[in-house]
């Protein structure tokens, strides 16, 4: 029943102006312009505002002030119909097609009920705001990284024996009326010790150091530019290694190992260099020697796992309190 075709009706309650003609409201034409329709909304809103209005008398039309308010927004809703050219062509369609009443429902609310705020500027504003938080908790956890080697002592005593060779830690102790507190030089030399940690260790995985071009604004600016650089790599791949037929070489044999890997380009640089060269060793490109490799893992995990006494009281308690068994122990 819904979907049945309802009876045409042009004016309605709960569209525009209701029951009465928008122009006719506003005492217009058709074809008037915005300057007579705002012209004519001014005066009638002088006339009808409710902090100007002023009853009439007794039997007049319209009179009182609850009349004169329902007139004002009358008018106010023919002005918010007629000043908007997207919204007076929709009215005017609908005057002319007043069969059409499910499109005039539709067209109407779309318009009531859009966002207000352009979607681009909330996308835009949102993109910098995670921006920011990325790269401020990537120098959080970058600190933290140079906090915790500078505490570590094997770390801590090579720092302090090149800032002593590079005559830095000499500088903190000053006398005369450059002498300052003890707690001024341990906080100096605390720092020294932190830059040298800095420069001297290449810190990567999660704690490296950030990059501005790694936040999600930048990478998405430099997207098209990713994208196009993957095409021409991808091209000279096949062309190279599928066409010609030509050997891999180093960075094409550990590039196939980390996808064979399945693990991103920072996990794999955060690998130390000698597994690497076993991996480059053992032809770990070639994709049976890889299942063979991978094989020996999951047996050599097996195995220590099962010599874990964490493991071995897990698998205790799966067995004797685990699921599969009622029990009242609250612990």
């Amino acid at each position: 029943a819904a979907l049945l075709p309802r009876p045409a009706r042009g004016l309605t309650d709960r569209l525009y102006c209701g029951r009465r003609v928008c122009y006719e409201v506003l005492g217009v034409s058709r074809q008037a312009s915005k300057v007579e329709i705002a012209r004519a909304y001014r005066q009638l809103a002088r006339q009808y505002h409710p902090d100007r209005y002023r009853e009439e008398p007794a039997g007049g039309e319209g009179s009182g002030a609850q009349a004169a308010h329902e007139k004002f927004l009358l008018i106010a809703a023919a002005y918010e119909t007629l000043k908007d050219e997207e919204t007076r062509k929709d009215y005017d369609y609908m005057l002319d097609h007043p069969e059409e009443y499910y499109r005039h429902y539709y067209h109407y609310y779309s318009r009531r009920l859009a966002p207000k705020v352009d979607v681009t500027i909330v996308i835009l504003v949102t993109v910098c705001a995670i921006s920011v938080f990325q790269f401020f908790s990537w120098w959080s956890s970058y600190n933290e990284a140079i906090n915790y080697l500078a505490s570590v002592p094997k770390y801590r005593i090579q720092a302090t024996e090149i800032a002593r060779q590079q005559g830095l830690l000499n500088k903190t102790k000053e006398k005369g009326k450059n002498r300052r507190s003890k707690e001024e030089i341990r906080e100096e030399e605390e720092e020294i010790i932190k830059d040298i940690i800095k420069n001297k260790i290449d810190i990567k995985g999660g704690y490296q150091k950030p990059k501005i071009y790694d936040i999600l604004l930048f990478q998405i600016l430099l997207a098209p530019f990713y994208w196009c650089k993957y095409i021409v790599w991808y091209c000279w791949w096949i062309y190279c290694f599928t066409i010609k037929g030509q050997e891999y070489g180093v960075e094409e044999k550990l590039y196939i190992i980390r996808r064979y890997m399945k693990m991103s380009q920072s996990q794999f640089d955060s690998l130390e260099d000698h597994q690497k060269e076993t991996f480059l060793e053992r032809q770990l490109w070639i994709r049976e020697n890889y299942e063979v490799y991978k094989q020996e893992q999951e047996e050599e995990l097996k195995k220590k796992m099962a010599m874990d006494p964490r493991w071995k009281r897990y698998r205790r308690w799966m067995k004797n309190e685990g699921p599969g068994r009622l029990t009242f122990i609250d612990d």
